[in-house]
């Protein structure tokens, strides 16, 4: 194993808030060299940002098991430091992602320049993607995964509705569903139409041009569509409210959340409004169709599949943009705009390309 300094540079979560107040850059936060069996050590050479992490910062109070203070983010790309007696060795290439649940226990993160972090959330990174790529995949491919082939159950000839597919999660949705066979509706504003055409959607539908579920009870497709995927974690109860005029029966509704963007009251009536929804029976009036809230659990199959697809290039990471190491605060300037279609990627090796 490489000679390892003692301390290293991270972005460490001190405390609730936006980035810009939770967030300090530290140069003396320890290396974590002590590794447990399954562990693996790894230097990171960029990470990802991703919208739960944000949000969490505002929402987890600190006593709430955050594992405050702990390095930021979850998706990497990186080298082997230390293989453990692993099926990885020293020098391998690799991506994976620390889950949230994982983070706080372990108190990891990937916007730090090494990482601890078990084996079995990391895969060796296939030569046609860069470690800038890499970065931002795992999380939100898994996403997407789960909810359209381990919930959804999507299978080839059938139509998907893909709400949100300029995010993150959406533009990966897009590419599993077309890899397996799918038909692909997806949503965006206008102005990310090519972008989502361009991650492989068939048709396209503008949201801001009118409430989604009125277009879509006014032109429902032929048959309907048999798995909704909402990428964007809705705090609107109207899409599946309305959707057995466009949801086939014996259709699901998947989502992603509802997750609110802060704790105003205006937001948390919304929430109020969704769960109430969600949660009324059949029997009782509710919506007849089938709905899924999931939070992404980590299954190593799954990472298999997905660096399969990426191999054979039936997924490409898209990337947004990249920003240096010390740039953080600003990169999530850009997140929290949600503008952004594909990743923000962060340099922490400021080498890779």
């Amino acid at each position: 194993m490489s000679t390892l300094p003692e301390t290293q540079k991270a972005w460490i979560i001190q405390r609730r808030g936006p980035p810009s107040k939770a967030l300090t850059l530290r140069s003396d936060w320890e290396v974590p060299t002590q590794l447990k069996e399954g562990q693996v050590l790894v230097k990171v050479q960029a990470a990802a940002l991703n919208p739960v992490g944000h949000k969490l910062m505002r929402l987890l109070p600190n006593f709430a098991n955050s594992g405050r203070p702990l390095p930021a983010e979850h998706d990497l790309s990186g080298v082997i430091i230390d293989g453990n007696s692993t099926q990885f060795s020293e020098g391998d290439q690799v991506f994976g992602y620390i889950s949230v649940e994982l983070s706080q226990s372990i108190r990891q993160g990937a916007l730090s320049q090494y990482v601890r972090m078990p084996a079995d959330h990391l895969v060796i990174r296939p030569p046609n993607v860069s470690p800038i790529q890499a970065a931002g995949i795992t999380l939100v491919a898994e996403t997407a995964y789960e909810g359209l082939i381990d919930i959804g159950k999507l299978e080839a000839g059938q139509t998907v509705l893909i709400n949100g597919g300029s995010s993150a999660v959406g533009a990966y949705a897009i590419q599993i569903a077309k890899a397996k066979g799918a038909r692909v509706v997806a949503t965006a504003s206008g102005r990310n139409e090519e972008f989502v055409r361009k991650m492989g959607a068939d048709e396209f539908i503008d949201y801001t041009k009118a409430p989604l579920y009125e277009y879509l009870a006014a032109n429902p497709p032929s048959p309907k569509f048999h798995i909704i995927l909402d990428a964007v974690a809705l705090i609107d109860p109207s899409l599946y409210t309305y959707s057995p005029a466009y949801l086939a029966p014996n259709g699901i509704f998947i989502s992603t959340g509802p997750m609110p963007k802060n704790t105003s009251a205006s937001e948390l009536w919304k929430l109020a409004r969704t769960i109430f929804a969600l949660s009324t029976p059949m029997w009782l009036g509710g919506t007849k169709r089938t709905h899924k809230i999931f939070m992404l659990k980590h299954k190593k199959f799954r990472l298999d599949e997905i660096q399969k697809m990426v191999a054979d290039g039936l997924i490409i990471p898209p990337v947004d943009s990249v920003y240096d190491f010390k740039d953080v605060l600003k990169a999530y300037e850009r997140q929290i705009s949600a503008r952004a279609t594909g990743k923000i990627i962060i340099k922490v090796d400021p080498t890779v390309t």
